[in-house]
């Protein structure tokens, strides 16, 4: 096979990839040449943590969103992957809210088992991609960081793996240009010691609100404020903590809400989503869609509409994620590989007003968790890809779910079941709002 294929990104999504691919090779059937471009110096997409914010050290948008100190707000459970289970990757059972580096010793952990590292090329950001109808090729302009060097290529196929939790939405609000204290978005989000004895007000109601917020409240911040512009988050929050309704204005260090309500402020955190944002593609390869679990323009949820040799991974708004894009990657290979053949365009395309229509009847949290399970599975029964128990891995979502109801600073004391070995995790040594130590060296203690 003398087909080349392109993958950006080395996060989880595009390790996935990479890992699919490594696993037809095992199996003996041969594969095309695999590039994958990563512009950080490491594997691990946002699970990397870096303090820096702006640019990276080569000039190009810091990718990562990752903050100190961040735990899993999601059972472990529910990500793992279903050939490489936490306790293969620990020797031993783990809690099921690990923090940050954890995490991401399991993602590296996974990429190891597969021996994907050699296909990729930190350090190296892709500038720009351009499609060539009369040769049918994908051209890729390249720049290694490091060696400040430029490369263009000439690939069969793309995969876009660049995550779409990089490119903040930033609103404005009269007043933010007066604003004497800090204003910044979660993206630029580090360290929750920062706020230490500050009046903050988070603009936002998502996860990500509710997690900064938990954060800065954990380290010792005077107040949390959230104001929301649909609806409240609406958990039993601490003492100092509160929500209101929509900011209006900020006006001497003061933050105006349309309920007429007022509070001091010392700093503001937007918590206000990402765009899926591709700078390094023309209008007709990018894609346009909003986050959601049914996205615009990919069939299956992963092929290209408007051209079929290329693919786009992990787009969706996320309950899962790891295991989500190992059922997607092993699709994807198999397209490559042509194990699966495309329908025509117009199934294509109906098959992406199917599965939004299917999304847009969905009335709850829970149905939307079954849902994407479904997909998985959908995704799955295709291919060779490892099969996860996702009756399991739904419960530990409607546990979870059942926890933060009845105590949003507890959750994360809380066990589930792997759905990989069946097992009960156990309970971690300290409960989370005492747990100031985010280190693997001290979650693995006495685990």
């Amino acid at each position: 096979m003398n087909k080349r294929v392109a993958i950006i990104g080395a996060g989880p999504s595009g390790l996935a990839q990479l890992c699919a691919f490594k696993a037809a090779a095992k199996k003996g059937i041969e594969i095309p040449e695999i590039v994958c471009f990563e512009k950080q110096s490491d594997c691990g997409g946002l699970w990397n943590y870096t303090w820096r914010t702006g640019v990276d050290e080569h000039g190009n948008l810091c990718h990562g969103s990752m903050y100190r100190f961040l735990w899993s707000n999601g059972p472990k459970e529910a990500l793992e992957f279903a050939d490489y289970s936490f306790e293969e990757h620990f020797g031993r059972a783990i809690a099921s809210y690990p923090p940050r580096p954890v995490l991401l010793d399991y993602l590296r952990g996974r990429a190891g088992k597969y021996a994907v590292r050699k296909l990729i090329r930190f350090n190296t950001c892709v500038r720009d991609v351009r499609y060539d109808y009369g040769t049918e090729k994908f051209i890729v302009i390249s720049r290694d960081g490091q060696n400040d060097t430029e490369k263009i290529e000439k690939f069969d196929y793309l995969v876009v793996a660049s995550g779409h939790f990089s490119m903040p939405n930033v609103p404005y609000y009269p007043g933010f240009e007066k604003f004497s204290g800090r204003i910044l978005h979660a993206h630029d989000f580090r360290d929750a010691r920062q706020f230490v004895g500050q009046e903050i007000l988070i603009l936002g109601s998502s996860h990500s609100a509710e997690d900064i917020g938990s954060q800065c409240w954990k380290y010792g911040c005077k107040s949390v404020t959230i104001a929301h512009r649909t609806s409240p988050i609406g958990y039993e929050w601490p003492q100092n903590w509160m929500e209101v309704p929509a900011l209006e204005r900020v006006a001497d260090g003061l933050a105006y809400f349309c309920n007429g309500q007022s509070k001091k402020i010392d700093s503001i955190i937007l918590c206000t989503g990402y765009k899926h944002y591709f700078g390094f593609l023309p209008d007709s390869l990018r894609l346009k869609t909003e986050n959601r679990l049914a996205t615009s323009e990919l069939y299956k949820g992963v092929v290209f509409n408007p051209n079929p040799a290329m693919f786009y991974l992990g787009m969706q708004d996320q309950w899962y994620t790891f295991n989500m894009f190992d059922a997607q990657a092993w699709y994807v290979r198999d397209v490559i590989l042509g194990r699966i053949l495309l329908p025509n365009q117009k199934t294509m395309e109906d098959d992406v007003e199917d599965r939004q229509r299917s999304e847009e009847a969905l009335d709850d949290d829970f149905a939307r968790i079954r849902y994407q399970g479904a997909y998985i599975c959908e995704l799955s029964e295709d291919t060779d890809c490892h099969a996860l128990d996702i009756d399991v891995a739904y419960k530990a979502f409607s546990e979870w779910k059942s926890h933060k109801k009845k105590g949003i600073m507890t959750y994360r004391d809380h066990a589930y079941k792997s759905p990989v070995t069946g097992k009960l995790s156990p309970v971690h040594h300290t409960c989370w709002t005492d747990a100031m130590d985010d280190s693997l060296e001290n979650y693995m203690k006495d685990c």
